[in-house]
C-alpha cells in the first residue's frame, strides 16, 4: 500500500512563501496594516504545515511527510520569524536625533502653507504680541518609518 502526498505541508509551506512575497505590496496598500496582515498570513502558514505534521506523524503508513514536513517547518519558522525580527524590532531601530527639539524648548521659527494656502509662520500662530490674535499651537514631531 503506497503512502498518500501530504498536501497540508506543501500548501502550508506555499502560503508562508506568499507571506514573504506579498509583504512589499501590502505595504503599498495597507501601509498601517501591513506588518500585522503579513504576520497574520505567515500564521495560517505555519498552522497548515503543523496540520500537516500532525497528520505525517499520527498516520505514517497513510500520509508522507516525516522528512520534508519538520525541514519545510524548520524553514518557514526561520522566515516568520526573520519578518517579525526586522518588522516589529529592527525597523523601529531609529537613530536619535541630536538636532530634534527637545520637551520644553521653544521651537524654530518656520513658515508653513495652512489651510487656504496662505503662508502661516508660526509667530502669526503665536501671535507674536498680539493678544487677540493667536492663543498657541500645537507641535507634534512626527521622526517617520522609512
Amino acid at each position: 500500500m503506497s503512502s498518500r502526498r501530504n498536501i497540508s505541508i506543501w500548501l502550508g509551506s506555499l502560503v508562508v512563501l506568499v507571506a514573504g512575497v506579498a509583504y512589499l505590496p501590502l505595504v503599498e496598500l495597507l501601509p498601517s496594516l501591513a506588518d500585522w496582515v503579513t504576520l497574520l498570513i505567515f500564521s495560517v502558514g505555519l498552522f497548515v504545515i503543523a496540520l500537516g505534521l500532525v497528520r505525517a506523524f499520527r498516520h505514517p503508513q497513510i500520509y508522507r511527510g516525516k522528512i520534508a514536513g519538520p525541514v519545510l517547518m524548520t524553514l518557514a519558522l526561520g522566515m516568520a520569524g526573520f519578518f517579525a525580527l526586522g518588522a516589529f524590532y529592527m525597523a523601529r531601530q531609529v537613530p536619535e536625533s541630536k538636532s530634534a527639539p527637545q520637551v520644553g524648548q521653544q521651537a524654530p521659527e518656520f513658515k508653513l502653507l495652512d489651510k487656504d494656502g496662505r503662508e502661516t509662520s508660526l509667530s502669526d500662530l503665536l501671535g507674536a504680541g498680539d493678544v487677540h490674535r493667536g492663543n498657541g499651537a500645537v507641535l507634534i514631531f512626527y521622526r517617520g518609518h522609512w
